[in-house]
């Protein structure tokens, strides 16, 4: 006896369960379904942790579903974006990649927990952040000429910075091989302090993220004396930049999205366009922009060659001045 029944039955139950298992593995495959974690490898509050939930609060509703910030702040953003290669490469852990992460820890650190150019595949620029180098409002400089002659006759000169690769660190050594001043790096792992010793004058100047002494700058706080990057910042318009002063040199810090190497790339393309898509979106610009930010997507091409050039780039500085995480 035929226990499926006649054949007409028989192609009616294989309908059926073909429908269902197509449904079953649609919904299984379907990408995303859950949350999505996003790791930042610095501190809560920090230029970095600001911008990533600015853009993203916006990814996650283009694609559906929430983009849950994780602060794993640590050893130069080591500990965050070493959590970022080790996990499984499903989509649903992406980080933030940085200057320090993927291009400048692998000249300075020894003993890397991951490799910035094997572990890590290229989704979209985010922002250059530029930043501006301040001083304690009772130094006796105006601009950057006068503050260049004073720190030729008062070296060494220090400098702060939230650790060795940060582009607060890179802007002073820059500054430093280009002038011939003396710099003494100072790295802090409290944001605050750093800003309290420059203003009581236990530090000589700063190269700072916008968004982090703007308003001590408006209060006199802080003096401001040119800006770091390639052009002159919204925020600060009168404001000259380096070049514009006579040290021809730019050091801006910037933020992209990076996923684990193996994440599929049907999954890397649906995150750069979400990505690209927030940074098109004219309230998450404008809030970028205040920041002093510079709004900046990409193709995933685009941001992996960048990524290429700024670690070249900066193995030649770190080797001129020396640095490291010692």
């Amino acid at each position: 006896m035929d226990i499926a029944g006649p054949p007409r039955r028989r192609l009616m139950l294989g309908s059926i369960l073909g429908l269902t298992m197509a449904k079953t593995a649609g919904a299984q495959t379907q990408w995303p379904n859950r949350a999505i974690r996003f790791i930042n490898p610095g501190p809560a509050g920090g230029s970095g942790d600001v911008v990533a939930r600015i853009v993203m609060e916006h990814v996650g509703a283009t694609l559906g579903q929430p983009v849950v910030i994780d602060n794993r702040p640590g050893a130069g953003t080591n500990i965050g974006m070493a959590a970022v290669a080790q996990s499984q490469a499903d989509g649903y852990t992406i980080g933030l990649g940085s200057i320090a992460a993927n291009a400048v820890n692998k000249w300075i650190y020894p003993n890397l927990p991951f490799d910035p150019e094997r572990d890590f595949a290229a989704v979209s620029m985010l922002v250059l952040m530029p930043n501006i180098m301040v001083v304690p409002p009772r130094l006796p400089v105006r601009n950057l000429a006068e503050f260049i002659a004073w720190c030729r006759a008062n070296a060494p000169i220090s400098f702060g910075s939230v650790g060795a690769g940060s582009s607060q660190h890179l802007a002073g050594a820059q500054f430093g091989l280009a002038t011939g001043v003396e710099m003494q790096h100072v790295p802090y792992t409290n944001s605050g302090q750093l800003n309290t010793d420059l203003m009581e004058g236990r530090t000589q100047v700063l190269f700072q993220s916008v968004s982090a002494v703007a308003e001590m700058v408006r209060a006199g706080a802080m003096r401001a004396l040119a800006v770091t990057g390639i052009e002159r910042v919204s925020v600060f318009p009168h404001l000259p930049t380096l070049k514009e002063s006579g040290v021809d040199i730019t050091s801006t810090g910037w933020f992209g999205v990076v996923a684990p190497a193996a994440v599929s790339a049907s999954i890397l393309d649906m995150l750069q366009k979400a990505v690209v898509t927030a940074l098109a979106d004219e309230s998450v610009k404008q809030k970028l922009i205040g920041l002093g930010a510079v709004p900046r997507g990409s193709t995933r091409e685009e941001f992996q060659r960048f990524m290429e050039a700024e670690t070249l780039k900066y193995r030649d500085i770190i080797k001129a001045s020396g640095a490291s995480a010692n």
